[in-house]
């Protein structure tokens, strides 16, 4: 709840030179515990995402690219998880996995959810490049200030 209102009242107007705009409010799904079954994280990746869509005016295009990044969640967490021998952490955050799993982690489903959706909200080939800078540097955006509040509210555990 506080991430969506941080996001809507706070940052939606927040845009660097109408490029760069930050949404933090996806570190709710990243930050699931590893343990949430696949239909109740769909579900609330698609609840997150229509309520962002009902302040944005946008008709679904958070609630898909939501469901996207929550379906690149589970491959990932599928992938890593099991072939690095985490199987007993319940979270994935930055001070129990570490920054590099992480940043990796981050990186990948801020740049899928970013990159479906504005690509999703333009749908057109001819501002390819607009679209392309405007995903890059929101997720840049993005990223950087997952990272700073990873370091900021979640203090340091020893991997066992």
């Amino acid at each position: 709840m506080a991430l969506v209102f941080l996001q809507v009242f706070l940052l939606k107007n927040l845009t660097l030179y109408n490029l760069s705009t930050p949404y933090p409010y996806i570190i709710f799904i990243l930050l699931l515990p590893f343990e949430t079954p696949n239909v109740l994280l769909f579900v609330l990746s698609f609840i997150l995402g229509l309520t962002i869509d009902a302040f944005y005016d946008t008709p679904g295009l958070h609630a898909a690219a939501c469901v996207l990044m929550a379906m690149v969640r589970v491959m990932f967490i599928s992938i890593t998880v099991q072939k690095d021998g985490f199987d007993n952490e319940p979270e994935p955050t930055l001070s129990v996995m570490g920054f590099r799993w992480f940043f990796a982690y981050a990186s990948i489903l801020t740049l899928c959810h970013h990159f479906f959706l504005f690509n999703l909200e333009v749908f057109r080939i001819s501002e390819i490049q607009y679209t392309l800078l405007r995903f890059l540097l929101s997720s840049v955006f993005t990223i950087f200030l997952m990272l700073i509040s990873g370091f900021l509210f979640f203090r340091s555990k020893e991997r066992k």
